[in-house]
């Protein structure tokens, strides 16, 4: 009975031993300031207030600790506990991550992702491609879908031709390219002083209120908006022996703070560049325009002979894409 007792204590501590306090160090992709860092600061609030206390979250803004393609390494080894990040900077490790990242005119809606993320496998196939590098994905959010700035009138995938535009590498560059713009890859620091000067006369850069609250607009006055093109998984992931330590109430509470805030930031950056818009049509400076389903659905065409030649260069991206695909045919998207 002695031994029973003992061992029934030891599994009784076991079990409560990670409801005690924890704090776990996360590294943002966004700078201190920022409009997705403030929010993200919330969101690590809420994860105090759903636990209890029990779970702290130190939110750091990008470059804190590492670099902003080095989280995925730092969090295996044990330097940060988690990041809230673009997926797509760990598409050098594999294509899948780019893919799933940001299926360049895959959505019209950021809720389009989310149900991918909740009912097409999404979220299983996040967790099957960062598992082996030592992460937990917790959940995705996004900042919405970005709209396209523009020194030209733009109404369809014709006005792309020789279009001079900027352009993240990758997967973004290569539909541009196919639609038969000729993108080129500047940092965003550049973006304003390149449209000025005549470098580029279009870029692919943010969401339309950051855009008019950086002035982009003063110098490009044709936004497409709202956007056809770009729309990142921003993936909210841990070490996942942390993870595993906690309790499945925990986890939950977790899973269920992502869920929230995801909604949050979309909702709250959606009412931003609503605002954005009717000021700047209402001063007359610029014209706003929105493409038509027609046009948009040749863009995702373009776009979709792309994500083909990404799933050929990985098992994984091949997964992604084969999951994407079923997801918006089903949906009707496509």
């Amino acid at each position: 009975m002695k031994h029973l007792t003992i061992a029934a204590l030891l599994a009784s501590v076991a079990g409560t031993a990670f409801a005690q306090d924890i704090t776990l160090r996360f590294q943002s992709s966004d700078p201190a300031g920022n409009p997705n860092f403030q929010l993200q600061q919330q969101w690590a609030e809420s994860v105090s207030e759903k636990t209890g206390g029990t779970i702290e979250i130190n939110l750091l803004p990008v470059e804190s600790i590492v670099a902003h393609n080095e989280t995925q390494d730092a969090i295996a080894a044990g330097i940060l506990d988690g990041h809230v990040t673009d997926t797509s900077y760990f598409s050098g490790k594999d294509p899948a991550f780019g893919l799933i990242a940001n299926p360049v005119g895959a959505y019209s809606d950021p809720q389009e992702m989310f149900d991918f993320m909740n009912e097409g496998g999404g979220k299983e196939l996040m967790n099957e491609l960062v598992q082996p590098y030592g992460l937990q994905f917790i959940g995705a959010t996004t900042p919405g879908l970005e709209a396209f700035v523009s020194k030209v009138p733009l109404e369809g995938v014709d006005d792309l031709q020789g279009l001079k535009m900027r352009a993240p590498e990758g997967l973004v560059q290569q539909v541009f390219a196919a639609a038969g713009a000729a993108p080129v890859n500047l940092p965003g620091s550049e973006v304003f002083t390149s449209l000025d000067k005549g470098v580029i006369d279009a870029a692919d850069y943010t969401v339309f209120s950051t855009n008019q609250a950086q002035g982009l607009h003063d110098v490009a006055k044709h936004p497409v908006y709202p956007g056809f093109h770009s729309m990142p998984l921003v993936e909210i992931s841990m070490n996942k022996a942390k993870w595993d330590s906690l309790t499945a109430e925990q986890q939950a509470a977790l899973e269920e703070s992502v869920e929230e805030f995801a909604q949050l930031q979309v909702s709250t950056l959606r009412e931003a560049d609503q605002e954005a818009v009717e000021a700047a049509k209402a001063a007359g400076d610029i014209t706003v325009h929105d493409w038509s389903a027609e046009e948009r659905a040749k863009f995702r065409q373009i776009a979709q002979g792309e994500w083909e030649k990404v799933a050929a260069r990985s098992e994984n991206a091949q997964k992604v894409y084969d999951a994407l695909t079923s997801y918006l045919t089903e949906a009707g998207l496509m």
